[in-house]
């Protein structure tokens, strides 16, 4: 028996990893965070198999779901939205899982800001534009974030952030950004990406906030902030394909 953590990606069923479809499909219980979770995803659970929202279960209501199915020789199905190692909240249910002697796997899944990326139809890492990209979020209502970890800190590097968590905050993400990328700096707002009513809403850090709040977006939304997001032509070419560049695919030909 087996607890498999599986990331189902931002929503697109399609969005799927082989391996990720297959297990859903195999496993004779299945645990899903559903407001996160479309239920088509699912839905290709094996006929008879037990299905259950986790999201109005507390960690202590899971837990002992999969006792049980531990105790009956049942493979489990945790399936969590995204990739399970960015804000699954797998740790704690892993330290009860080692306590306990049962086993466990993780299967990857497409993390929202890749899939943002795809959608919005560009690179994040842009040579001499952008080269790193910070993945955090605001406290809020939420765990506390570690003290050093702070947005005023992530400003100052100028990387391009993905914040989650944070759509009811932007006028403190705007003040605290502001001063490091400039009130021009783009900001693009992902709401529900991979879902059906996927939006995305392109401005600046000093109007984002105006046209959120029209759109009445107030949960289920990433922000990226950097200047990559622009409308950016002129830029350096990467040394990978450049051939003056060599490297060991592609060594020098001597003349």
């Amino acid at each position: 028996m087996t607890v498999h953590f599986i990331g189902a990606g931002p929503g697109d069923p399609e969005l799927l990893t082989l391996k990720a479809q297959r297990l859903i499909r195999t496993c004779p219980v299945c645990l899903y965070a559903g407001s996160l979770v479309p239920e088509a995803v699912v839905a290709q659970a094996p006929e008879g198999a037990r299905v259950l929202d986790t999201a109005p279960m507390t960690l202590d209501e899971t837990h002992a779901e999969i006792v049980a199915a531990h105790g009956r020789g049942e493979d489990v199905a945790r399936v969590h939205s995204g990739d399970p190692s960015l804000y699954g909240a797998i740790a704690e249910q892993i330290r009860r899982l080692r306590a306990d002697g049962i086993p466990y796997e993780i299967t990857p899944g497409v993390p929202a800001y890749a899939a943002a990326a795809a959608a919005l139809g560009q690179e994040l890492t842009v040579p001499e534009v952008a080269q790193s990209i910070i993945l955090t979020r605001v406290s809020m209502k939420s765990t506390s974030m570690p003290e050093r970890e702070t947005l005023e800190n992530f400003g100052r590097t100028g990387a391009t952030l993905a914040i989650h968590l944070g759509i009811r905050n932007l006028r403190e993400i705007e003040r605290v950004l502001t001063p490091h990328y400039g009130a021009d700096c783009p900001v693009v707002v992902a709401y529900r990406v991979g879902w059906p009513d996927q939006t995305f809403l392109r401005g600046t850090l000093s109007d984002i906030h105006a046209k959120v709040r029209a759109e009445k977006i107030t949960r289920t939304a990433l922000i990226l902030v950097g200047p990559v997001l622009g409308d950016i032509a002129d830029f350096k070419e990467s040394a990978l394909y450049d051939p003056a560049t060599p490297h060991v695919l592609r060594p020098r030909v001597r003349a």
